[in-house]
């Protein structure tokens, strides 16, 4: 068909039954705004081409959400050696001198071939989510002795053929995870997981509850796994996944999320060689851990709104929002849109990843006030935009006990505003986001209004 026939072309193609239409558009793109079809694009662009600068941007936000003390941040940085509980006893120790050789995939450092072949094992339990105990009941030693060397050959294996059972797979899908060099979610993170577990809600009075804060656990699972090595974080969303629609079959095999993460959380979690007792308390911890990342799958490999914005913004350099999210994240509220920032005001963090990649340091040092002031004001929005709870409240009312932060100051004389010039930290704040032309134009309104009672009174004198 001639290309001016029509400006879209359909043609069908069919491929073993199967109908699959092609559009072919004849119109000329807009090169001033490329279409992007990966949300994730510029995230993933920032982490290729400038991986501190990425690292810095998520650490920066991981930090916010939970507390990591020097020595730990250390770890989850890479700057220190990972501290982990070790192995006690000898008992242990014997069982570690037993483990099998190291394969080209089992016992092998984790790479995307190794990854490539275990997959294998992941298609073929994705079509047998039926079985009752999969993952609990062991498969058959010698059918997992073949399985194993015909995977560490590299072999294309068909297992519809009958000769292997679904729970031969699932056996060796936990031993080659259980014979990683390092755990899935790698030593480093081990404390980071711990914390997060921690976080809970707070109450009306701003106390911390026992109950989970899910929405600040999934978003700080989503930073962190962003950290991840890229072999570990590929491998890791297959098996979610997999783990994630074997619990929604929970009917038929018996498997709930928090049975799989009993049987998955010494395989990608524990420190290496350690028993149960070595970790004493935080088993428990770590097997919820899991679970919730079981059920919560679906949403953990996505990055966060504002880490989809800032990289935007580095890379275009776009003022438009590119979703409702986006407005709803970055709009200020109705009652105070004077503080409110720009939606398309990058923050700090973002002018952080700028300089460090293509500032000079005459031009960081000449930036550095405007940082400081827009590090305030993104400091007294993120306050502003805050759900409403008991935290938001209890920090309107520290700002508020400053001078000037409550409405009715402005309504009383001059001479009853006490120390208005005030060097408290929620002054301080106060006037930088509402800019010192605004409080020099309320000084000036003071005295031209001093200065017209004072003129009535020297006529009054006269006459």
């Amino acid at each position: 068909m001639a290309a001016e026939d029509a400006p879209h072309n359909i043609h069908k193609l069919g491929r073993r039954g199967t109908t699959c239409s092609v559009f072919t558009s004849l119109e000329k793109p807009n090169t001033s705004q490329p279409v992007i079809f990966n949300p994730d694009f510029f995230v993933e662009r920032l982490r290729h081409e400038h991986p501190q600068a990425f690292a810095d941007l998520v650490l920066s936000n991981i930090t916010r959400l939970i507390d990591l003390p020097g020595d730990e941040f250390a770890q989850l940085t890479g700057e220190t050696e990972a501290k982990v509980p070790s192995a006690t006893g000898f008992l242990r120790s014997l069982n570690f001198l037993k483990r099998k050789e190291k394969g080209v995939v089992f016992g092998a450092p984790l790479t995307e071939e190794g990854i490539a072949q275990i997959y294998q094992l992941i298609e073929y339990l994705s079509k047998n989510l039926h079985v009752e105990g999969l993952f609990r009941v062991p498969g058959h030693s010698l059918r997992q002795a073949a399985l194993r060397e015909m995977l560490n050959a590299g072999a294309d294996i068909d297992l519809e053929t009958g000769d292997f059972h679904p729970n031969d797979a699932a056996s060796l899908l936990k031993a080659f995870l259980g014979e990683l060099p390092e755990p899935l979610l790698t030593h480093r993170h081990y404390h980071a997981h711990l914390k997060i577990g921690e976080l809970t809600r707070f109450d009306d009075k701003g106390d911390k509850t026992n109950v989970p804060d899910k929405e600040r656990q999934i978003e700080a699972y989503q930073l962190l796994f962003m950290l991840l090595p890229p072999a570990n974080r590929s491998l890791l969303k297959l098996l979610l996944d997999l783990l994630y629609h074997t619990a929604r079959n929970q009917h038929i095999n018996k498997m709930s999320a928090i049975n799989l993460a009993t049987m998955f959380a010494p395989h990608i979690i524990w420190p290496k060689n350690v028993m149960a007792s070595d970790l004493q308390e935080h088993i428990e911890q770590l097997n919820n851990g899991i679970a919730f990342l079981i059920r919560h799958s679906q949403k953990l490999f996505k990055a966060p709104t504002y880490i989809k914005e800032y990289t935007h913004l580095y890379y275009t350099g776009s003022k438009t929002l590119q979703s409702k999210d986006d407005l709803t994240l970055c709009s200020g509220t109705k009652e105070e849109p004077v503080s409110a920032v720009t939606p398309a005001s990058p923050s700090p963090s973002m002018r952080t990843i700028r300089d460090e990649v293509s500032s000079t340091p005459t031009t960081r040092s000449s930036e550095t006030q405007s940082y400081t002031e827009s590090a305030l004001r993104e400091l007294y929005q993120h306050v502003t935009n805050m759900p409403e709870s008991a935290k938001k409240k209890k920090l309107i009312r520290q700002f508020e006990k400053q001078p000037l932060l409550t409405p009715s100051a402005d309504s009383r004389p001059p001479f009853t505003r006490k120390h208005w010039r005030s060097r408290s930290l929620g002054g301080i704040i106060k006037r930088k986001v509402l800019g010192s032309q605004i409080l020099m134009e309320k000084e000036n309104s003071r005295l031209q209004a001093q200065r017209s009672v004072d003129g009535q009174k020297g006529e009054n004198s006269s006459c």
